[in-house]
């Protein structure tokens, strides 16, 4: 629909037979473009006459327009003003946003030997008052014609002439010097003219693909993180996330090779365990061990914790340039993987083709991103798998607090009710015997002791466990320790009849070297151990006790020919209130607390304890290592 009192309205009425068409705002940025540059490359003062359509579209091309009064005094613009007009070379003629113009675009420029317009009007209905978009349609003719031109620009002149009546005789004026005979007769080239056009539209054409191939980098960039985020989200195992982040990272930068590791402070050479492989032609290193120590790009990164790059190994050091070149590497991008500014692991990216690649920074910029999520990711790995940890724990905690409720009921209530009835009998029955008082005072102090010794593992445990025991150690003799565990054994057991007594062997060479530990408990660790052996083992059983120097450490083997343990239990042997008959219906006693109180003694003291055994009826060994003391400078020189 027209606009009744436009330029192209009126243009039309004069000229019949003009057929307007159909542009795009792109179309007349160009065309608009073309003209003013051959203002601009010419030797002659043409008339320009230009409209605006709002005042930020004038103000951007102000500065042309400048250049282009320079040329000539024969420039009138007519532009939509919001605030007052700024002091310029050429004739500013202020329009209201409600004017008429404010929907057109219109450029006419004529010379002595050329002419060229370009009159158009919105669209009514597209027209939005947001400024013009590259969708905007608009209506209008485009022409050399002179006289076609010469109408225009009468028009508009009319229109400048009403804004400003004072330049009305100057614009009469020039029209009446451009409608002279001689200019009428003289062609017009368009050469000049469709050349700019073209390099217009070419550019305009290379600014389109740019912005495709920016839109097509962002999405592919988002479609390479969503998907990395999402593979993140339906996994929270560590392996899984870095294989799939090494292959999509490796596909979306058409490397020849990358590889993901982990990187611990400190660390010389790493095992690749996560690869991408771009060809088959190029050397894989999964499975072998990848030298940090002389990476030329490690220590910058470790350091910076920023990305880096590196295209030429002339300046390397022989080693590093060997270690390059066998791998075929002609450029290499690293980047850090981080979480809260902590170095979980290295994105490393190759190319192996001959020519230097340049890393661009969009490319950089999209490991960065991938390798935000994956440290990102690999932070909640380490945070679930904490939390399965902490749940076994609690699972642990949880199973011995139902072995301590049984033992506790078993070994605290047994011996109290036995110690409640003997001192009810004793003071119910005044008449009970001599001899039957003493042995309900014996029962009563046995399983008082009892309960004494129960407490006291409780209480030693929690101790060592806690790292607050009171160690006092002292040069000793392993033999003389041994000897004092063996004795107290069979102290304990003097009622016993010595045919129900395994036989215990002592094999343990007397000139081993001291050690130095608190001897109180050394011992007590061995009569734990014996006691353990001398449970297990029948009345025509051995049990031996020897020890092997080895360096630094005494290795202290206790072994019997009893009962025997089977392999999937000579762990759990350890674990506090293990008991392998079960805590209600055991035969051989106990608290099932003496083999962890040797174990966390052991440990405190810088040694190890295991369990040995070839199974059920094989008999065991237990095996516990405790530091030597160094032996003097004096001696080894005696030695030498």
């Amino acid at each position: 629909m027209s606009i009744a009192d436009s330029v192209l309205t009126e243009l039309l009425g004069q000229h019949p037979e003009l057929r307007p068409h159909l542009y795009f705002k792109s179309s007349l940025t160009a065309l608009s473009r073309a003209m003013e540059d051959l203002v601009l490359a010419g030797d002659e003062q043409p008339l320009v006459i230009a409209t605006f359509q709002e005042e930020r579209l004038y103000r951007q091309e102000s500065h042309r327009y400048q250049r282009i009064a320079s040329q000539s005094d024969r420039i009138y613009v007519l532009a939509v003003m919001d605030d007052k007009p700024p002091v310029t070379e050429y004739n500013l003629i202020p329009l209201k946003a409600t004017d008429k113009l404010a929907q057109q675009w219109n450029l006419v420029v004529i010379g002595s030997q050329s002419a060229a317009c370009l009159i158009c009007q919105e669209r009514e209905g597209d027209w939005v008052n947001t400024g013009l978009e590259s969708s905007q349609r608009f209506d209008g003719i485009w022409t050399f014609d002179r006289h076609v031109a010469l109408d225009a620009a009468e028009i508009l002149l009319a229109k400048v002439a009403k804004q400003r009546p004072k330049l009305k005789k100057e614009t009469q004026q020039i029209l009446t010097e451009l409608r002279e005979p001689q200019f009428e007769a003289l062609p017009t080239s368009a050469d000049a003219f469709v050349q700019r056009l073209v390099t217009y539209l070419q550019a305009g054409q290379y600014k389109l693909i740019k912005a495709y191939r920016s839109i097509a980098a962002q999405e592919n960039r988002e479609r390479l993180v969503n998907l990395i985020a999402s593979a993140l989200r339906r996994s929270l195992k560590p392996d899984e996330i870095l294989n799939i982040a090494v292959q999509e990272i490796g596909a979306a930068m058409q490397a020849s090779r990358c590889l993901i590791y982990r990187y611990q402070s400190g660390e010389t050479a790493t095992k690749i365990a996560y690869e991408y492989v771009g060809q088959p032609g190029y050397s894989s290193l999964l499975g072998k061990l990848w030298n940090l120590d002389q990476h030329p790009l490690l220590s910058e990164i470790v350091e910076t914790h920023t990305p880096s790059t590196m295209t030429a190994i002339d300046s390397l050091s022989p080693t590093t340039a060997d270690l390059i070149a066998k791998y075929q590497i002609s450029n290499i991008l690293m980047v850090p993987v981080l979480s809260q500014d902590r170095l979980l692991g290295i994105v490393e990216l190759h190319h192996c083709e001959s020519t230097n690649y340049q890393w661009l920074p969009e490319e950089i910029s999209l490991v960065e991103a991938v390798a935000t999520h994956v440290g990102s990711a690999l932070m909640q790995a380490e945070a679930y798998t904490h939390l399965e940890y902490l749940n076994e724990q609690m699972a642990v905690l949880d199973r011995i607090r139902g072995n301590l409720v049984a033992i506790t009921g078993h070994e605290l209530r047994t011996p109290l009710s036995t110690i409640q009835i003997c001192l009810e009998s004793l003071s119910s029955e005044p008449d009970m015997s001599l001899d039957m008082r003493q042995v309900m005072l014996n029962t009563a102090l046995t399983d008082s002791e009892r309960m004494r010794k129960l407490i006291q593992d409780f209480l030693t445990l929690s101790q060592l466990e806690s790292g607050r025991f009171q160690w006092h150690p002292e040069n000793l003799s392993l033999r003389e320790c041994v000897d004092l565990a063996v004795s107290g054994m069979k102290n304990q057991r003097r009622d016993m009849p010595k045919r129900d007594k395994p036989q215990v062997i002592i094999d343990i060479d007397p000139d081993l070297p001291a050690v130095n530990l608190d001897g109180e408990w050394l011992v007590e660790v061995l009569s734990k151990l014996l006691d353990n052996a001398y449970k297990f083992t029948s009345h025509k059983g051995q049990i031996t006790i020897q020890a092997v120097s080895h360096n630094i450490m005494l290795e202290v083997i206790v072994s019997d020919n009893g009962r025997g343990i089977e392999p999937n239990l000579l762990q759990v042997v350890f674990e506090r209130f293990y008991q392998e008959e079960g805590a209600l219906r055991r035969t051989t006693g106990g608290t099932g607390l003496g083999l962890a109180i040797c174990q966390q003694a052991v440990l405190s003291w810088g040694g190890q304890i295991w369990a040995a055994s070839d199974g059920k009826d094989q008999g065991s060994k237990f095996h516990f290592t405790i530091p030597l003391l160094p032996v003097p400078e004096k001696e080894l020189q005696g030695i030498s």
